[in-house]
């Protein structure tokens, strides 16, 4: 068993957060997750835990909490994914929602889904 070194794990001359520092990170929107009853999924989280529902159809809700926002979608009309804001027409052509954002869904390498979302 090789023996542990406190040095090597100081050593951060290979990072550059100089770099990261000038560039802002992206923005997640909302995480999205597979559910069979958007109601009663709503309602088990707001009676367990401190959230407020944004929105709230048959289809998806999206409850938000003091740090992020999570979407309940039924996997046949919406999939599940996370939302970056950033803009859509950068990855393809960006459908209009009837809340007004617009959205495109892209795959990342290991298939999952991402939604690029413009807000309003």
């Amino acid at each position: 068993m090789p023996e542990f070194n406190a040095t090597q794990v100081n050593d951060t001359k290979s990072i550059d957060t100089k770099s990261d520092e000038a560039k802002p990170f992206d923005t997640v929107d909302h995480v999205a997750l597979a559910v069979t009853d958007v109601r009663g999924t709503v309602d088990w989280y707001l009676k367990n835990f401190k959230c407020k529902v944004a929105y709230q159809d048959e289809t998806w809700a999206l409850l938000e909490f003091a740090n992020i926002r999570v979407a309940f979608v039924l996997p046949q009309q919406h999939p599940p994914h996370f939302a970056l804001l950033r803009d859509p027409a950068l990855f393809g052509e960006p459908k209009t929602h009837r809340d007004g954002t617009r959205s495109v869904y892209i795959n990342d390498p290991s298939g999952n889904a991402v939604e690029v979302l413009a807000l309003k």
